[in-house]
């Protein structure tokens, strides 16, 4: 159970290896259900989601708790980046949507921003207001 942002959130997981060998899925192992039902503090019900997924982790490598801290920890790592994004380079409002030009904005953010954590940022808002006044230091980020 976590808790959080006002509100409250269970998850629980039910894990197979039965399928193992069985499914037309290369290297699968084990199968598993995750099921999140997020509240708010007084007990309102939120939302409901149950997901799905497949591992060629075997049992001995990743019990069910384990497949749940990764399954937890896959998405706080996308979810840091995408709000990164979303926040503070306002990317939803970008009007760049011909070809493959979305695409390649979106892997120049990414490139910002890990190079940003790289160099040890942990506000990139921040970093980048420190780069935009220090050019000179935002050109030795990339080896200029």
């Amino acid at each position: 159970m976590n808790k959080g942002h006002g509100r409250v959130e269970s998850r629980e997981i039910w894990v197979s290896s039965d399928l193992a060998g069985y499914l037309d899925f290369p290297y699968s192992q084990q199968v598993f259900r995750i099921e999140r039902t997020v509240t708010k503090l007084d007990g309102t019900p939120m939302r409901h989601e149950v997901a799905f997924g497949v591992t060629s982790l075997t049992a001995a490598k990743a019990s069910a708790g384990r497949l749940l801290e990764l399954n937890r920890g896959h998405w706080g790592i996308e979810n840091r980046l995408h709000w990164v994004r979303d926040v503070t380079f306002d990317e939803d409002r970008s009007q760049v949507r011909k070809g493959a030009g979305a695409q390649a904005m979106a892997a120049l953010r990414n490139l910002a921003i890990g190079l940003l954590r790289r160099a040890g940022a942990t506000n990139i808002a921040a970093a980048l207001r420190h780069c935009m006044h220090h050019a000179e230091k935002a050109l030795r980020l990339i080896g200029l």
